[in-house]
This record gives structure tokens, sequence and C-alpha cells, in this order.
């Protein structure tokens, strides 16, 4: 159930969406930087192993 949000619904909304794409694009980020960090990861071990 949502609260009456009287003249302020627009902004109060707009806000709520914007704080979801944030957070969106945070999470994507920091996925793609664990994935880099774990590749460079595996490739140092790698080398350590063949050499």
């Amino acid at each position: 159930m949502m609260p009456e949000l009287g003249k302020y619904a627009g902004e109060v909304l707009s806000s709520y969406a914007a704080s979801l794409v944030l957070l969106a694009g945070l999470v994507i980020v920091s996925l793609r930087a664990s994935r880099k960090a774990k590749a460079a990861l595996e490739a140092l071990e790698k080398g350590r192993q063949d050499g």
C-alpha cells in the first residue's frame, strides 16, 4: 500500500526512480570490476604455475 504523497507525488516518485537507477548502476559497475579482478588474478596464478 502506497502512502498519500499529495502535491509532491511527482517529485517523490522521480526521486525513488533515480535512486533505483543509481543503485542498479552501482551493482553493474561492481559486478564488472569483480569479473575483471577475478580474470586478472586467474592470469597471475596461471603465470605462476607455468613459470
